[in-house]
């Protein structure tokens, strides 16, 4: 296992590259956002990612963050988790990573708080927040509407109107090039749009109207219907 530690200002993302060692993404200080795919993370102190070798990501800080890079090779590595998977970093685990990347630590301490480390790897099992991007400029014009403000209470018939398609070949285009229903592709685009606010501990009522939900309650419930667990716990410390 190897660590180092970068020093993020807000808004600074590393570009699309891959690693040939496994990688656990975390950040000691503020909060770092993941990309992979379409599919995205936002982790405060409290969740790392294991970012298996081989798969192609981007790294960014929501505000300015303290980002650890600890990396681990493959054929020494006791966890192969084949997919990216979201961890709980709990004080333990902290406190043994901070440990790790100070200075100075013999090389079997080193080893003996390493295998430590690995074994309190706690997956959280969270259903990833998938918001794939359509081809067609009528629904890219679309697409730009809602992720700049995923509250717009307009229906698909309304923006078709505006971008110049009809409602059903809009929802085709959808369905076809996002793999999923307008419907359900809008819910991804707010739930993913309330992540970086629920990270930074922004009220859930606040977060639900952000994002488009007129209840908090209504917002809690489509984060677990999504996403497999509730936002308290998607960010438990």
């Amino acid at each position: 296992m190897v660590l180092g530690e970068v020093d993020l200002p807000a808004g600074t993302w590393f570009p699309w590259h891959e690693h040939p060692v496994h990688q656990l993404v975390w950040s000691a200080r503020g909060v770092v956002a993941v990309k992979a795919g379409d599919v995205g993370w936002v982790l405060p102190p409290t969740r790392a990612l294991w970012m298996p070798a081989g798969i192609q990501h981007r790294t960014g800080a929501l505000g300015r963050a303290a980002l650890r890079g600890i990396y681990a090779d493959p054929a020494l590595s006791p966890v192969s988790w084949p997919t990216p998977r979201m961890v709980v970093v709990r004080p333990l685990l902290r406190e043994l990573l901070e440990y790790l990347t100070g200075d100075g630590v013999a090389p079997a301490a080193r080893l003996r708080a390493e295998a430590v480390a690995f074994d309190l790897l706690e997956p959280l099992d969270v259903v990833p927040i998938v918001v794939p991007s359509p081809v067609d400029a009528r629904a890219r014009d679309v697409e730009r509407a809602v992720v700049a403000n995923p509250a717009d209470p307009r229906s698909l018939a309304e923006f078709g109107r505006d971008v110049g398609a009809a409602e059903r070949t809009l929802a085709r285009i959808f369905v076809r090039e996002c793999r999923m229903p307008f419907g359900t592709w809008r819910t991804q685009v707010r739930l993913r749009a309330s992540l970086p606010l629920l990270a930074q501990g922004a009220p859930l009522e606040t977060v639900a109207h952000r994002v488009g939900y007129s209840s908090a309650s209504a917002f809690v419930a489509a984060f677990r219907r999504a996403v497999g667990v509730t936002p308290g716990s998607y960010f438990a410390g």
